[in-house]
């Protein structure tokens, strides 16, 4: 009951390729003569039960079924032994597939004992760190000592971090770098972003030496540059040491949150991280160039080199690396006056999700305050992580869809992105059912499913299966298609100039463009979809029900009319091309009416007023016109101004049709009247000379004849008398003149006026000061004698 139904949804079928390619459960029947006369060869597309019911035998059945192919499975290991264990299988599998018809494979995984583990200790050196960095350098037995109960192939490597050094991360001051420390600090090393300290070693005396020589070091901000240094452990394999047979894992020792993409901002760094290598002299070159990774990148590379991250971290933050609380106010109280960024934080806080969840295969735990339960906390994270085995996959092509159903006591739920099983031991062998679609035809792919955090992989390799492979006969001319082609998946492949179901047209010198064109109606379907186009002529299919399209175009048949009661016309009359013709004493679209007249006669006994037509005894008016008896037409235009001209024209002889009064106006019937003797309704409307004439309108039977009286006598209006109008205007004229030559000459001398006393204020105004004119000479002369002496 919950196996899927086979259906096979076809739509436009022209051959056994279109039919495979419709659906997965669309099969193809290449027997001959399987069509009967007149039907598409479409009819030999169906799911193989309903071919079978039309006669079809089986092994003429064309329907792809999906092929798995092993290519190489190794039998899985059971220890490890110094060579490469297997611990998954199969290790290629070849698969063909029909478009939407799922396969399904199995994989089995086991647990090797004894596999090599290779752990990075990656610690973080800020002052805050102090105490714990003291408790590390005694730690190195232990750790040995937790290592060797999981296996004797175990190695250790160790690195440390701080920040970038630039501003606001660290002081850039040169004694403050070279001396980031208290000034109670004994032993300080300069400031760093990453430093490698030790490559993988199995030396436990080499760990202590190494570890013993490393001191605290200091940074300005709380956040520190952890994701720089995990992605540079992760690319740098090749100077850390990883062996390609190993359980990687990188413990991270922290007590304080982390930097990420976009901070590089506040220090002017632009660039975005490139996920490369850039160590030299075991230092991380690009740490003042490059911006911090995100998150997303750190756990693509992570998962690419199979590294499994144990986040080792400290109460106060352990949110950081879960929930992510801790992290917003740590940036929020740094970075509170710049608005940019602290925009930028806000809308990383609302989108980030837990980093042990966004990091496939890590775990989270809380560290000491001095770290001396770090080697517990290892111990427990990777067992952890080494008894949750998931399967995922790589690479999936387009179209394609996987999903995954874990077979193991603890079994998580199937899905399309992974597959999860949980406390699996070692040497405990598990299984995985994986569903494989392909959505869409393609030629050879290929992906990769592989289990997280390890080095094995299953190679998948995929093609479809989108074409017939039909047996078909030898012969090039074969005898049903009349000599004239060859037999393809059951179908005749015609000869050039001919064609047909048999091939029995022969085309001549027309091309079979023209001849289509004759089978379509109004450039439409060939044959309205109901036939074959055969030597330019339509030859039209059975219906559903037995009978036969017809029609030049097989655009009719005699099965779709109008139901009434179930019935088929009302059983009251025969289907002819999509139209009911009733049966005598019926009638209606559907013949489901006796006819009858009785409730469509007027007091006149006419038959809805001639206005309309009587339909299953009730009056169908023309369109404006009302029922019960077409007697009112609310839609219609004004007979009073309609029948205006026809009017003028009876009654006086003017207007636009006095000419063709006759012509236009035969449906009206009038006389010259004192006063009105019919009903009706009466107007009152100017003619073409101004005149009002009064009239009364009354309609007959019909949808434009009426019944008028005109009243002899028209209310015209004495024209009007010329010369006093122009006698008037002509003084009008006159006294509007004269009132602007008045105006004018008022203005004139208000502003004459004004100008005057203007003159006599400055005249009044003005003062004359009294002096001898220098040029001046008196016109009296006085001569001295220069003899006189006075006396």
């Amino acid at each position: 009951m919950c196996q899927q139904e086979e259906v096979c949804s076809k739509s436009v079928i022209n051959s056994c390729t279109d039919c495979i390619r419709s659906g997965p459960y669309c099969a193809w029947c290449q027997q001959l003569n399987f069509t009967k006369a007149g039907e598409q060869e479409s009819v030999r597309c169906d799911t193989q039960a309903q071919l079978m019911e039309r006669g079809c035998i089986k092994e003429e059945i064309i329907s792809p079924a999906n092929n798995v192919t092993i290519i190489k499975e190794d039998p899985l290991s059971v220890s490890f032994d110094n060579q490469e264990p297997v611990q998954m299988s199969p290790q290629k599998i070849n698969l063909k597939l029909r478009p939407g018809l799922p396969t399904t494979f199995r994989i089995s995984f086991r647990r090797v004992e004894g596999y090599p583990v290779d752990l990075y200790y990656l610690m973080d050196l800020s002052n805050s760190m102090k105490d714990d960095l003291e408790n590390v350098k005694e730690l190195g037995r232990d750790l040995f000592a937790a290592l060797k109960k999981i296996t004797e192939h175990a190695q250790i490597g160790f690195g440390a971090f701080v920040d970038k050094t630039v501003l606001p991360y660290t002081n850039t001051n040169k004694e403050k770098l070279q001396r980031p420390c208290d000034e109670s600090d004994q032993y300080c090393q300069a400031a760093f972003g990453y430093r490698h300290v030790l490559s993988m070693t199995a030396k436990e005396n080499e760990f202590k030496k190494k570890v013993a020589d490393q001191f605290i070091s200091g940074n300005l901000d709380s956040p520190e540059g952890s994701l720089d240094a995990m992605m540079q452990a992760a690319v740098c394999g090749n100077k850390i040491g990883w062996r390609n047979s190993s359980t990687r894992l990188i413990v991270l020792t922290t007590d304080a949150g982390f930097h990420m993409a976009g901070d590089g901002k506040l220090a002017g760094i632009l660039e975005p991280n490139d996920q490369q290598c850039h160590m030299e002299n075991n230092l991380y070159t690009k740490s003042n160039e490059m911006d911090y990774p995100s998150v997303g990148q750190l756990a693509t590379e992570l998962e690419k080199n199979n590294i499994q991250p144990i986040f080792a971290v400290t109460k106060n933050v352990e949110d950081v690396y879960k929930v992510n609380f801790t992290f917003l106010s740590t940036h929020l109280s740094f970075h509170s006056s710049n608005n940019v960024v602290l925009l930028k934080v806000i809308f990383n806080f609302m989108f980030f999700q837990e980093l042990s969840k966004m990091i496939p295969k890590s775990e989270v735990g809380v560290l000491s305050s001095d770290s001396k339960n770090v080697v517990q906390l290892i111990e427990t994270a990777y067992n952890s992580l080494s008894s949750k085995v998931t399967v995922t996959h790589d690479n999936l092509p387009d179209n394609v869809r996987v999903v995954y159903t874990p077979i193991c006591k603890y079994a998580g739920p199937a899905g399309d992105k992974n597959g999860v099983c949980d406390n699996v031991h070692v040497a405990q062998t598990i299984s995985f059912d994986v569903t494989v679609t392909a959505d869409s035809c393609m030629e050879d792919t290929s992906f990769t499913i592989r289990p997280l955090g390890i080095k094995d992989t299953l190679t998948v390799t995929l093609s479809t299966k989108c074409e017939c492979q039909c047996k078909d006969p030898n012969d090039k001319m074969h005898q049903l298609c009349t000599n004239r082609g060859s037999i393809v998946c059951g179908i005749c492949s015609c000869m050039e100039s001919f064609i047909g179901q048999n091939c029995e047209c022969s085309i001549g010198n027309k091309d079979e463009q023209s001849l289509r064109a004759s089978c379509q109606r109004n450039n439409g379907t060939e044959c309205e979809g109901r036939g074959d186009c055969v030597c330019g002529r339509c030859q039209c299919h059975s219906t559903n029900q037995g009978g036969r399209y017809r029609g030049d175009f097989c655009e009719c048949d005699d099965e779709h009319c109008e139901n009434y009661q179930n019935k088929l016309c009302g059983g009251n009359g025969k289907c002819d091309c999509g139209t009911c013709k009733c049966n005598a004493g019926y009638e209606g679209s559907a013949c489901q009416c006796k006819a009858s007249r009785e409730g469509c006669l007027t007091k006149g006994n006419t038959v809805c007023n001639g206005r309309g037509r009587c339909i299953c005894n009730r009056c169908e008016c023309k369109e404006g016109y009302q029922r019960p008896q077409c007697l009112i037409c609310l839609g219609c235009p004004d007979p009073c101004q309609t029948k205006l001209d026809c009017i003028e024209c009876l009654g006086f002889g003017s207007g636009p049709f006095g000419k063709i009064c006759d012509t236009n106006c035969r449906n009206i019937t009038y006389d010259m009247v004192d006063n009105f003797a019919i009903s009706g309704k009466e107007c009152h409307q100017k003619d073409s000379e101004g005149c009002w004439i009064t009239f009364k309108l009354n309609q007959l039977v019909g949808e434009d004849n009426y019944e008028v009286e005109i009243l002899k006598q028209r209310d015209c209006p004495e024209p009007p008398s010329v010369i006093p109008i122009i006698a008037g205007s002509i003084a009008g004229v006159a006294v509007i003149g004269i009132v602007l030559l008045m105006l004018i000459k008022m203005l004139i001398y208000m502003k004459d006026l004004k100008e005057f006393r203007k003159f006599e204020n400055e005249k009044k105004k003005s003062k004359w000061a009294e002096a001898d004119n220098p040029l001046f000479q008196n016109a009296t002369t006085t001569v001295a004698n220069p003899t006189f002496t006075g006396e």
